[in-house]
């Protein structure tokens, strides 16, 4: 049997398909939870998202900026200064975000008494 989940018509038309491209996958919720409180540096945010590499970590900056979630602001000083920062599309899913993490956070503790 197919998969048709990634069939265009779906992702265009179910939303859950539509926000899975902004904080699927296994990096993103934590990139876009590292700038919830402002501006974020590549080092910052390399810290702040335990494991990921800085080949990712560029692929997945780059995707969220081109879908206007993340706004790149790059100075011209030497060294180059690169901030990140959300984009009002961005921070309209902080409390989405804040959901999750505060579901993971009781799970964490559940599993702790119960595990």
């Amino acid at each position: 049997m197919e998969n048709n989940f990634s069939h265009p018509v779906l992702i265009e038309s179910c939303p859950v398909q539509h926000i899975l491209q902004f904080i699927g996958g296994k990096w993103r919720i934590g990139i876009l939870w590292s700038m919830k409180d402002g501006c974020r540096r590549f080092g910052e945010l390399k810290k702040d998202v335990l494991g990921i590499s800085e080949k990712v970590l560029i692929q997945e900056l780059r995707h969220l900026e081109q879908s206007k979630i993340i706004h790149r602001n790059a100075y011209a000083t030497i060294p180059p200064k690169v901030e990140y920062s959300l984009t009002e599309r961005g921070m309209s899913l902080i409390p989405l975000l804040r959901d999750i993490v505060n579901w993971g956070y009781s799970d964490l503790k559940m599993t702790a008494v119960t595990g």
